[in-house]
């Protein structure tokens, strides 16, 4: 499945949105991703358009299966990531910063490693 980096952080933001207030809205993953409205608009058009979300008639948004299965892992590499670097002793909060850059290129070997390293393997 090819997708865009930044499609990934958007759909990955609605995942932790979801679970955190229980439900996503642009003006959050806006304000999540330190981005402005029309460009969360402009995502999320092409999102829709694309199969990855959908909006109710509250512009509320959810994520399609095939959307969730995309933030699901990017998620998850997330999280395996920060946990790995905080192993090694960076800080948690340059740790989250790092895991969101390297999470979606790093090679699945790689990652296949590091899920060993952190005892998830």
């Amino acid at each position: 499945m090819n997708i865009h980096e930044s499609a990934e952080d958007y759909l990955e933001m609605i995942l932790m949105l979801k679970e955190q207030k229980g439900y996503a809205r642009s003006i959050d993953i806006a304000a999540g991703l330190n981005v402005t409205k029309p460009s969360v608009s402009f995502a999320m058009k092409r999102l829709r358009e694309n199969g990855y979300i959908t909006m109710d008639e509250d512009n509320y948004i959810s994520l399609t299966d095939m959307g969730r299965e995309i933030a699901e892992r990017i998620y998850h590499r997330h999280r395996v990531l920060t946990k790995a670097l905080i192993k090694i002793g960076v800080d948690e909060a340059i740790a989250r910063e790092d895991a969101c850059k390297v999470e979606h290129d790093i090679s699945e070997e790689s990652f296949a490693a590091i899920l060993k390293l952190v005892g998830e393997a």
